[in-house]
């Protein structure tokens, strides 16, 4: 088995998730008392907040590429990083290091295309939205991808940052998720990205009525494909 590594706290509430549902898949897989090989490096959030909300990504991107070192100096095989927003930096990350990086974006499109879908809806943080790390990365291929118009987009922002980043799931929250996603779904979005790794704390595919592509587990599970390999 490959030992993999994280890069969590971004937040650590969805960073939980990651190792969740990675060591639940690891032993149904292996069966017994099988658990997964991980190294986690957990960072300060708040510090990382403070870096996007400047526009500081250069920094942010050091930070991101010190804690891979460590990941990598402690034996893991390849690397995640538990966040889409963060993934502004994934590239400069990944050629600093000597170890992979599995990108959460090309597991979620290879989920998208699985499904024979092509023209799917985004919701995430505002940076996931509207830059095109993500977006572009997606389009490369060949996923169509639609966002919320605003207010909506200031609305799932804020959620994310006031209330899912914190374990904060209210109700009202929910029920503002899910009146985007309608709007999405009448412009045409055969799915849903759930494109922030909190997000799935809020909705689940019980709540649509269009198909949804959770990242965090999107990703936790590709990483167990990957450690699992031969």
């Amino acid at each position: 088995m490959k030992t993999i590594g994280l890069i969590g706290g971004m937040s650590w509430e969805s960073s939980a998730e990651y190792y969740r549902i990675i060591n639940q898949a690891i032993q149904r897989r292996r069966g017994g008392t099988s658990s997964a090989q991980i190294v986690l490096i957990s960072v300060d959030f708040a510090r990382i907040e403070t870096l996007q909300a400047s526009g500081d990504w250069d920094r942010a991107a050091a930070d991101m590429i010190a804690a891979g070192h460590q990941a990598q100096a402690a034996g893991a095989d390849f690397l995640l990083l538990c966040t889409n927003t963060m993934h502004r930096v994934a590239d400069t990350v990944s050629e600093a290091l000597s170890i992979p990086l599995l990108h959460i974006a090309d597991v979620t499109a290879a989920a998208i295309t699985d499904a024979g879908l092509g023209d799917v809806g985004l919701l995430g943080t505002r940076y996931t939205m509207e830059q095109d790390f993500y977006r572009g990365r997606l389009q490369e291929h060949g996923v169509s991808v639609k966002i919320p118009d605003e207010p909506d987009r200031s609305l799932v922002h804020d959620i994310i940052y006031d209330e899912l980043v914190k374990g904060v799931i209210r109700p009202e929250s929910r029920a503002t998720y899910l009146s985007v996603v309608d709007d999405l779904v009448e412009r045409g979005c055969q799915g849903l990205i759930g494109g922030c790794t909190e997000i799935e704390l809020l909705i689940s595919g019980d709540d649509l009525s269009i198909p949804f592509f959770p990242t965090a587990e999107l990703h936790a599970l590709a990483a167990v494909d990957l450690a699992l390999l031969d």
